[in-house]
């Protein structure tokens, strides 16, 4: 068993964009995008986790690797978990969660966080980029990350805070792209703690760990992915890829 897995965990009953998975981009179902781009990483193994069987159907169609989950996960890392737990009998020292959204997603942003991980610096590891717009920064659908110093390509900086609203002045701010590393440890302890308060106030998982005293290191990420959850955001990934 590799040391390192790659989960993608993924379904189709989005509230805002429903059948977002399946969803085709230059020909290609998004959710394949994902896995591709996973695979090209050269990091470890890759599954994509879900509930639903066309979704499982499709990528098994195409040689990848597929579990079918249970449809009663509250958040994506309770499905990670499973395949981590029930598939992989916890053999993997890093697990990462890779959001199945983010079609355009830099295979090297992959390998650069799991290199970063395998260092033992961190619970979690996460990735984040500059805002490309100034009205990004009071966008609500648009999760900011607070941390300690600014980063750049290569660094790494201890999150502070995960936040919707506009960040206060002073702190450096930047945003948030929805892929986590766990040590196996810590992902071990995440699943078993409570939904905190933060995290349900704000619908960000992530939060339960900082409130448990977890901590979650901030990697850059130059060329930010597209995260999909609107027709319009699907029309913008559609007309950046196709161009290729």
């Amino acid at each position: 068993m590799n040391k390192t897995a790659i989960i993608i965990p993924s379904r189709l009953d989005a509230q805002r964009l429903p059948n977002k998975p399946l969803k085709l981009i230059d020909n290609k179902e998004m959710i394949l995008h994902v896995y591709d781009a996973a695979i090209k990483s050269n990091s470890g193994e890759v599954y994509v986790a879900s509930p639903d069987k066309k979704i499982i159907d499709i990528i098994k169609d195409n040689g990848g690797n597929a579990i079918i989950t249970s449809e009663n996960h509250q958040t994506g890392t309770d499905r990670v978990f499973e395949v981590f737990n029930k598939t992989l009998k916890k053999n993997p020292s890093i697990i990462v969660n890779l959001q199945g959204d983010m079609p355009n997603i830099d295979p090297e942003a992959i390998k650069d966080l799991i290199t970063y991980m395998k260092k033992g610096h961190c619970d979690i590891g996460t990735l984040a980029s500059e805002f490309a717009l100034s009205d990004e920064m009071k966008d609500p659908n648009i999760v900011k990350v607070l941390v300690k110093e600014k980063i750049k390509t290569g660094f790494f900086s201890k999150a502070l805070d995960f936040i919707r609203n506009e960040p206060k002045s002073g702190l450096e701010a930047y945003h948030h792209i929805g892929i986590y590393a766990f040590t196996s440890k810590a992902l071990l302890r995440y699943v078993n703690l409570n939904r905190s308060k933060l995290e349900l106030e704000r619908k960000l998982e992530q939060l339960r760990a900082m409130e448990n005293g977890m901590s979650i290191h901030v990697g850059y990420i130059g060329s930010p992915p597209l995260s999909v959850d609107t027709e319009r955001d699907l029309a913008q990934v559609k007309k950046l890829m196709e161009k290729k």
